[in-house]
């Protein structure tokens, strides 16, 4: 067998390899909904898409460039070829009339929380770290989308858990965690593992960290208890519904402030997300769908 029959042989492979692990990655990913899989069935779809266009180009001699040259070409087709569709989707977004900072108000629905294991799991975590519930809330995001949560407190006052339950496309509800504490001199801690896209700026007072790997919720709870050492933390007594409410109030000014967001009076003509706020998303869904990274703000 000559040189150019092993690696014709090689790159049959290679391609079908990557296709088998693309549609088992996809399928996996489409009953778990897992960050882990999700990141790793995107790679070996662009390495298929590159591979394989390369090695077709290169079996039919479309192309006088050798294989690997081709693979490049194609490696970074895929990447403009994706860049447009997520550009559109953001320009679709800040066109629409889906909130970008939506407003919570009481579930009253007693529809709460989804019965999955991990989501039992997670309830009995937080009774047995002494959590209490404080309000069940809901939040509509357009196209008739509502987004779920239940917000607990611990027994000291001083720490909140923000579960926030979103139906997926897939029919399974994906949920995150966000622990937040309040220092005595209006240091505002925010602790999460929230695995969408924001791309917008947070106020000067808040120190956020963002886990999107972290699936654990007890390894979430002790990185954020970790971050609150040493400070003074005042005990929550607003109610949950407000706080949060007006958190969404000071992020969409701060970000107009900032140059994210487009003014109100100019958002009709202009569409509500600026260029560099649409390039900001865009780098954001980028690093949490290839890397599973989420931007400082």
């Amino acid at each position: 067998m000559g040189i150019n029959e092993i690696i014709t042989v090689d790159g049959q492979l290679v391609v079908s390899v990557l296709i088998v692990l693309s549609i088992a990655l996809s399928y996996a990913n489409s009953k778990l909904n897992s960050l882990v899989l999700g990141v790793m069935n995107r790679w070996a779809r662009w390495l298929c898409v590159s591979v394989g266009l390369a090695f077709l180009v290169d079996k039919m001699e479309w192309a006088d460039r050798p294989f690997w040259a081709l693979a490049i070409i194609f490696f970074l087709f895929w990447l403009l070829l994706e860049t447009l569709y997520t550009w559109v989707a953001i320009s679709a977004m800040s066109q629409s009339n889906m909130p970008l900072f939506p407003r919570f108000r009481n579930n009253t629905s007693g529809e709460e929380w989804p019965a999955q294991k991990k989501l039992i799991e997670l309830r009995h975590w937080l009774r047995k770290n002494k959590f209490k519930k404080e309000q069940a809330l809901i939040a509509n995001v357009g196209y008739e989308i509502d987004i779920r949560s239940s917000v607990y407190q611990d027994a000291t006052g001083t720490i909140r858990a923000q579960i926030l339950f979103v139906p997926q496309s897939n029919g399974l509800i994906s949920h995150c965690i966000s622990f937040t504490s309040e220092s005595i001199d209006g240091e505002h801690f925010i602790t999460d593992n929230l695995n969408t896209p924001y791309g917008g700026y947070y106020p000067d007072s808040w120190d956020v960290c963002r886990k999107p790997w972290t699936r654990s919720v007890s390894r979430l709870f002790k990185a954020h208890t970790k971050r609150i050492e040493g400070f003074e933390l005042e005990k929550y007594e607003i109610d949950p519904i407000d706080d949060i409410n007006q958190q969404q109030g000071v992020l969409e000014r701060i970000n107009i402030e900032a140059g994210f967001l487009v003014p109100h009076h100019l958002q009709e003509e202009m569409g509500r997300i600026t260029w560099e706020g649409r390039y900001r998303v865009w780098k954001e869904v980028w690093l949490l769908n290839y890397f599973g990274l989420s931007g400082k703000g």
